[in-house]
């Protein structure tokens, strides 16, 4: 049978959770000083004054580099929960996670034949 309180504990956690930010935004926003100037307005540089306008275009390139990085970066994370479990997995889970990798191999073969992995 569903007991309703069986679950307070995770009532109780999701309330707290959700308050806390809520207080935590609320009391900035009181004690934070209002002092909106020129100085205040300005964007900030590591202490240099900004040259030339904020908006600058980049290069497609970086998106692209910094995508494919993430990319196979999570992906070769799901190796490690396969490599852990092995031996108990079986030569199934063998078989899958080879399969997994040449997908990761085809997809790095296809990103370096479209120019996404290099810079000029």
């Amino acid at each position: 049978m569903f007991l309703l309180y069986e679950y307070d504990i995770f009532w109780a956690f999701l309330i707290i959770s959700s308050v806390i930010p809520i207080l935590a935004f609320l009391i900035s926003g009181v004690l934070a000083p209002i002092s909106k100037g020129p100085e205040k307005l300005s964007s900030y540089e590591s202490g240099i004054e900004p040259m030339g306008d904020a908006w600058l275009q980049f290069r497609i390139c970086y998106y692209m580099f910094a995508l494919v990085f993430v990319v196979f970066d999570v992906e070769t994370v799901f190796l490690y929960p396969w490599a852990m479990s092995f031996d108990v997995l079986g030569g199934s889970v063998f078989i899958e996670a080879l399969i997994f990798v040449l997908i990761l191999i085809v997809g790095s073969i296809y990103a370096w034949r479209k120019g996404a992995l290099e810079w000029s």
